[in-house]
């Protein structure tokens, strides 16, 4: 079964960016625009995690949160809080509050789903793929190697986790600023051509021997992991 995500979010457009990029990751997504309302399904069904805005009508984020925390169904259900409050002492009360993670808007959608993906796999390993194959290449995201046919595949860390990234949203195209904050992360500020380089270094690695290259290059948007190079 595909993890169930609650998003608990006032902002339609956000929602509605939200949902479309958790599905595209292969998600169930429930989404509710108000906290008590929420705090109604929360008791019918519990989901594997939710995304829990801090201001909310009805019942606000956090309080929702601390409730959510007193009750033995829900005590351990991961929670990400997404807030515009970025000062220290808010994050801490949020985080005290019983938030496992604290992202503050503006935001980098790929980083978040990221931030959703390592929350699960923390907290729910059995919902989240410990490897990824496509074709002739598997990579085993536990252990961190990759394997092409019976060929093992040295990648540097940077060049491992761009390919993670690519494969588990095979066929997406991702523009270079994308892949900048989904695999180098928004706090880095280095120049996008380093995405070339990197995806040169990561195909010179895995397309030995003329093997077909999996990595496309989408001229004006970016790079996508074309899952059809198998039947090339």
């Amino acid at each position: 079964m595909s993890p169930r995500v609650m998003i608990v979010e006032d902002e339609e457009p956000l929602t509605m960016l939200l949902r479309y990029n958790l599905e595209a990751e292969g998600y169930q997504v429930d989404a509710v625009a108000r906290g008590d309302e929420a705090e109604i399904r929360l008791s019918e069904a519990t989901p594997d995690l939710v995304l829990l805005d801090w201001m909310l009508p009805g019942v606000s984020g956090i309080e929702l949160c601390r409730r959510l925390r007193a009750r033995p169904e829900t005590q351990r259900l991961p929670i990400i809080m997404l807030t515009a409050r970025g000062e220290e002492a808010e994050r801490i009360r949020g985080l005290a509050t019983g938030a496992d993670d604290y992202v503050v808007k503006p935001f980098s959608v790929p980083e978040l789903v990221a931030r959703v993906r390592a929350l699960l796999r923390r907290t729910k390993p059995e919902h989240v793929a410990q490897t990824l194959k496509a074709g002739d290449i598997e990579v085993d995201r536990v252990n961190r190697r990759v394997r092409r046919q019976s060929r093992e595949i040295h990648l540097g860390p940077t060049e491992f986790r761009l390919l993670e990234f690519l494969m588990q949203s095979a066929g997406r195209v991702f523009t270079r600023e994308q892949l900048l904050d989904g695999v180098w992360g928004r706090d880095v500020y280095i120049d996008e051509r380093t995405v070339d380089v990197h995806v040169g270094r990561l195909r010179k690695a895995i397309n030995r021997g003329r093997k077909p290259d999996p990595i496309r290059t989408v001229r004006g948007s970016g790079y996508s992991f074309d899952e059809t190079f198998a039947r090339a």
